[in-house]
């Protein structure tokens, strides 16, 4: 718990030592979001652009406290804790990541944003599939259907089987660094179609 937490106020304290050093120096508008195929197409002012991922940070970890202790089956989520913390964790450092990608393109280097992001979302997407085969029923972290929450088979089930598409998820997105064209699709798609799937699986396995 106290090395989770170590890292988590490292990671924001990173985060808002980076904005204050770059705040006087950067113009007064700052790229802040990059189309389908990875370049900017829009700006904010500067200062919620260098503070706004360190504020996020910030609520996360205030989730990250709060959530074992308001879950009506906070045992369940002792359970997982180690791999709750360790997503957590990998959140807050994706956030930096994306954080400092911003700085490094607002000095001047450019890339492909969305090549950029694609390990990044590769490695979350993966440890998420790890998570999800741990993850015992509760409110707040996991697949959370009518049927899931109705049925601790069900979420187990559902669960399994959520595993293995988001790890084969995390898997695809990584193609975006070899074929940045379609980097967006690799994160995307593969995605949304494994929530859309997993919701009706659930529905299915209930009824059984």
């Amino acid at each position: 718990m106290k090395l989770a937490t170590d890292l988590m106020i490292a990671i924001i304290l990173v985060g808002f030592i980076s904005a204050a050093y770059f705040f006087p120096t950067f113009p007064d508008m700052v790229p802040s979001h990059w189309n389908a195929s990875g370049q900017v197409d829009g700006y904010m002012p500067k200062a919620w652009a260098l503070f706004m991922m360190p504020a996020i940070s910030v609520i996360m970890l205030l989730l990250f406290i709060a959530i074992p202790r308001i879950d009506p089956m906070k045992e369940n989520i002792k359970k997982f804790m180690a791999y709750y913390r360790a997503l957590v964790v990998l959140i807050m450092m994706f956030l930096l990541y994306i954080h400092f990608l911003m700085i490094v393109w607002t000095l001047g280097v450019t890339f492909n944003m969305n090549q950029a992001i694609s390990p990044a979302m590769a490695v979350l997407f993966y440890f998420i599939g790890v998570l999800m085969a741990k993850t015992k029923k509760n409110w707040f972290v996991g697949i959370r259907t009518p049927w899931t929450l109705s049925s601790t088979k069900v979420w187990n089930k559902t669960h399994q089987r959520g595993s293995a598409l988001f790890k084969a998820s995390g898997i695809i997105a990584l193609l975006g660094l070899v074929i940045p064209d379609y980097a967006v699709i690799f994160l995307i798609v593969p995605v949304i179609a494994s929530a859309i799937y997993l919701f009706a699986y659930s529905y299915f396995e209930y009824q059984k």
